[in-house]
């Protein structure tokens, strides 16, 4: 069937519990919970995405035939961006929603070049098995099929979700993140205060966006 990516590239982690750490991004194109149209974004499921997953015209971007093809790919931005053996080689699978896309013979294809494999995912749709760290950002009102993982990233705040419905899930780390946009400041205070009062979940800040890394 082969894979659509919008960009790749090598950069930092920049959220959440891997936050810093050197890695490949593969963004996929496409997402179940919108299309990515800013003519369809008031009706779409989620609204509030600031991501362009559209198109494969970003950096690093294509049309993969295979899983080998893609992994190579990936590898080889690697290699050309890292020290040699120096560290784990580590790359996050992203969107729109890589689960329309990304599968066990991609996972394997990567694990086959020393690769740990993420993924960051809105957690509606079944996700390869061996996945080695699993981060779920719920959006909207949208029932969860993946309810373990690493890592749980709450966007904050969205109408009608209460993070405390989450804390029964079996994730090692949960996260607020103050949503983006115009909001962002005031968003951030009440993630801040949220946090402050239920240390169960720690803060999450968009570093990349702060120091300026794709």
């Amino acid at each position: 069937m082969g894979y659509k990516v919008k960009e790749l590239f090598y950069t930092l982690q920049g959220e959440g519990a891997q936050a810093g750490r050197a890695a490949i991004f593969c963004r996929f194109t496409g997402c179940n919970l919108w299309t990515g149209r800013e003519a369809d974004r008031a009706s779409a499921i989620c609204n509030f995405c600031d991501t362009d997953f559209l198109g494969t015209d970003g950096v690093g971007g294509g049309r993969f035939q295979s899983s080998i093809l893609l992994a190579d790919r990936i590898e080889l931005e690697w290699r050309t961006r890292a020290m040699p053996g120096i560290g784990t080689r580590y790359v996050v699978f992203t969107g729109g929603e890589p689960a329309l896309q990304l599968d066990e013979g991609l996972v394997q294809e990567c694990h086959a070049r020393g690769f740990e494999v993420a993924i960051e995912t809105n957690g509606t749709l079944p996700l390869p098995g061996s996945i080695d760290w699993v981060c779920v950002s719920p959006k909207a009102t949208q029932p969860l099929e993946i309810r373990s993982g690493q890592e749980l990233k709450l966007v904050y705040p969205q109408v009608e979700i209460d993070p405390d419905r989450f804390e029964e899930l079996d994730f090692e780390h949960f996260y607020i993140q103050p949503m983006d946009g115009p909001n962002v400041k005031a968003n951030t205070v009440d993630a801040i205060a949220f946090c402050q009062r239920n240390p169960a979940w720690k803060l999450s800040i968009q570093m990349h966006k702060l120091v300026g890394i794709p």
